[in-house]
């Protein structure tokens, strides 16, 4: 059975999740700052509803309830956990569910625009890890990395990973025209260069990012959180359907379906006029009287998904939900997720989302739970992959 986002489970349920393997048994003689072994990153995962489809719900951020934790400078442990910038929020999050501190670190701008780093507590011979999505503003929030990777390097770490819940510059991963660049690739080097052991990502925008990295990478998905969700929701499984919302999503489209209780999958076909603007041609697939359920790794100007949802209801779809793992919401991208086309937009906290860009149709999903439970696994030698079987 899954369990929907934001349930609890019982100490029984827990138990028998993966955090109750052997391995994590072991772990627990070895580190006094471990996260709690009865506590599944599935079973507590936690939601932010902003538009009012539960009665606590509210439009300010809900308070974060911490747990007792040790420092993060514990004797017994050579785990850090440090965050950027960018989304101190969900760092948070994911060193509460680690039952650890955020480690200390002093960031500041200088008056020219300069980004000044300095760790507050040492870090040697430490497995170090740095949260922070590379999300607008992108080359601010990527300088932001780059030296705070320096700072860790310098200062002695055994191994240094770059968590990067988003990963900026990851659409242009390939030339269209010539004399492009491929900044995606340049942007790895930058990262490895710079003195990354590791890089964790969640829903890169295309495989082959992998493979412009020099050093492992870990690539997780953002996929359970949101499925979780919408087995809570009551919907006839024979009334789904799945959309691409574009030719290059079908083979994400066609997970999310088998995942979802196999259901069929619908394509829209689309022709790009130009970056950030897209026209939708037609519709492959059968919709009419369905729940349409549109899947797509991001959500930046809206233009592809909402003239997408525009079709589906043309064609006779009873309700249309918007899935995606990253909620860039570039303007005027609230506008149109607001207009009405969609009964849900469900999104995570890969970015965080500004108080100006909530509206009463967006539900938010932590995946902080999934990227602490992966943290735990590449600190510990055990296998990510796992995770999603």
């Amino acid at each position: 059975m899954i369990l929907m986002a934001g349930a609890r489970a019982s100490t029984s349920t827990a138990g028998a999740c993966l955090s109750s393997s052997s391995s994590a048994a072991q772990r627990h003689t070895r580190s006094v700052t471990m996260r709690p072994t009865t506590r599944c990153w599935r079973c507590c995962s936690s939601m932010y509803d902003y538009g009012g489809h539960t009665p606590s719900a509210s439009l300010s951020l809900p308070p974060l309830q911490l747990p007792t934790a040790a420092p993060s400078g514990g004797s017994g442990s050579r785990l850090r956990v440090f965050s950027g910038s960018a989304n101190p929020r969900l760092a948070q999050e994911m060193a509460c569910y680690l039952g650890m501190e955020l480690g200390k670190i002093k960031m500041k701008r200088f008056a020219d625009g300069e980004i000044y780093v300095q760790l507050q507590e040492s870090v040697r011979g430490c497995d170090v890890f740095l949260v922070q999505p590379t999300c607008p503003p992108a080359n601010e929030n990527l300088m932001e990395l780059l030296i705070m990777i320096d700072a860790c390097r310098r200062a002695s770490a055994k191994t240094i990973t770059a968590v990067i819940p988003y990963f900026g510059y990851a659409r242009a991963d390939r030339k269209m025209q010539g004399r492009e660049s491929i900044a995606a690739k340049l942007v790895a080097n930058l990262i490895t260069e710079a003195g990354a052991h590791r890089v964790l990502a969640c829903d890169l925008h295309s495989g082959q990012s992998i493979g412009y990295f020099d050093i492992p990478v870990d690539h997780v998905y953002g996929q359970p959180v949101i499925l979780d969700y919408l087995a809570s929701k009551i919907i006839c499984p024979n009334d789904v359907v799945v959309v691409s919302p574009d030719v290059g999503g079908v083979a994400r489209a066609r997970a999310f379906a088998k995942k979802l209780s196999d259901a069929p999958l619908a394509i829209v076909d689309k022709r790009r006029q130009g970056h950030n603007q897209a026209e939708v041609v037609h519709l492959i697939g059968d919709v009419k009287g369905k729940v349409a359920i549109m899947v797509d790794d991001m959500i930046d100007t809206a233009g592809t998904i909402s003239k997408g949802a525009e079709l589906l209801h043309k064609e006779g779809a009873r309700a249309v939900y918007a899935c995606s793992t990253h909620a860039i919401f570039s303007p005027p991208a609230v506008e149109r997720l607001s207009s009405g086309l969609f009964q849900e937009v469900i999104i995570t906290n890969t970015v965080p989302v500004m108080q100006h860009q909530i509206f009463p149709q967006l539900t938010v999903l932590s995946v902080a739970n999934l990227l602490g439970e992966t943290i735990w696994r590449v600190h510990d030698d055990c296998s990510v992959s796992s995770i999603f079987q």
